[in-house]
C-alpha cells in the first residue's frame, strides 16, 4: 500500500512542495490547458510576454528543455554557465559601463540596442511550470539572453523583427515556443510577410542550423569582445538591416505617391 501511494501522480488538490522559488507544479491537464490557452492569446496580442513565456515553459517538457540542458552539460562552457548560474538584470550588468566600451564591442552594440528599442534587461519572467530545478534555470538563461541575440543580429522589436529571431532561435534551439512564435507571421502586411518568407526565414533557417550553440555563450565574460569576432567565432551571418529596409521602402513609396 505504501508504495502503491507513493507512485500515485499528484493531483489538484495534492501537489508537491516546490522545487525552487516561483515554482508552480502541474497536473498534465493543467500543462496542456495554459498551453493551449496562452498559445491562441499570444497570437491575438503577441505583446503578451507573460502569456510568451507560459507558453515557452508548458511546452519545453518533457523533452526540449533537458535536451538543451545537454547540449550545456556538454559544453565546457556551457557546464560552467550551469555551475555559476549568472543572471542578467539591470543589477548584475552595468549598463553605464556597457555604454563606455568600444563602439564595435559586445557590450556597446547590446546597451546601444537596448537604448534604441526602448528595452531593459529586467522585463523577463521568472520561470515557475518547469519542475526540474536546473532545467528551469536553462530556460530562465534562454529567456534573459533573447535580447543579445537581438543586438547580435541587429534585429528590432517590431513583430517582423520578433518573428525572424524566433525563427533562428527555433532552428538553433528547438524550443517549441520560438517554432509557435512564427505563426504570428499571419498578422504581418502583405509586403512584410513577402519579405519574411523571402529574406528573413533563409537567413534564420541557415544560421540557426549553421551557427554554434547559442545557449552555450558565456556573454557576461565577453562583453568587451568586438561583436564582428563574435559573429564570425558562432558562425552567424548578420541579417539586413530590417528598420533601414523598412525606411527604405517607405521613402519609395512616398516618391511613387508624390509622382
Amino acid at each position: 500500500m505504501l508504495a502503491l501511494g507513493a507512485t500515485r501522480g499528484f493531483s489538484v488538490l495534492r501537489r508537491p512542495p516546490r522545487a525552487y522559488d516561483c515554482h508552480v507544479p502541474l497536473t498534465n491537464i493543467e500543462r496542456c490547458t495554459l498551453a493551449i490557452g496562452a498559445a491562441v492569446i499570444s497570437l491575438i496580442n503577441p505583446r503578451r510576454g507573460d502569456l510568451i513565456a507560459t507558453l515557452g515553459e508548458t511546452t519545453a517538457t518533457p523533452y526540449f528543455i533537458y535536451r538543451l540542458r545537454d547540449i550545456m552539460l556538454s559544453s565546457p562552457t556551457g557546464r560552467r554557465i550551469l555551475r555559476d548560474r549568472p543572471r542578467i538584470t539591470s543589477q548584475t550588468i552595468s549598463l553605464s559601463y556597457l555604454r563606455k566600451l568600444p563602439d564595435s564591442s559586445i557590450g556597446r552594440t547590446y546597451a546601444t540596442w537596448l537604448d534604441r528599442e526602448g528595452v531593459t534587461p529586467d522585463t523577463r519572467e521568472s520561470v515557475k511550470y518547469i519542475d526540474n530545478e536546473e532545467s528551469a534555470y536553462v530556460m530562465q538563461r534562454y529567456r534573459e539572453c533573447h535580447d543579445f541575440y537581438h543586438a547580435l543580429t541587429g534585429l528590432p522589436v517590431l513583430v517582423e523583427g520578433e518573428i525572424s529571431l524566433k525563427a533562428f532561435e527555433f532552428t538553433n534551439t528547438l524550443l517549441p515556443v520560438a517554432g509557435l512564435s512564427m505563426l504570428a507571421v499571419t498578422r504581418l502586411k502583405p509586403a512584410e510577410r513577402r519579405r519574411f518568407w523571402e529574406t528573413y526565414l533563409s537567413w534564420a533557417l541557415h544560421n540557426g542550423l549553421w551557427c554554434k550553440d547559442i545557449i552555450n555563450v558565456y556573454w557576461e565574460e565577453v562583453l568587451e569582445t568586438d561583436v564582428a569576432d563574435m559573429r564570425v567565432e558562432l558562425g552567424l551571418d548578420k541579417p539586413p538591416d530590417l528598420r533601414q529596409t523598412r525606411s527604405n521602402r517607405h521613402i519609395r513609396r512616398s516618391r511613387r505617391n508624390e509622382t
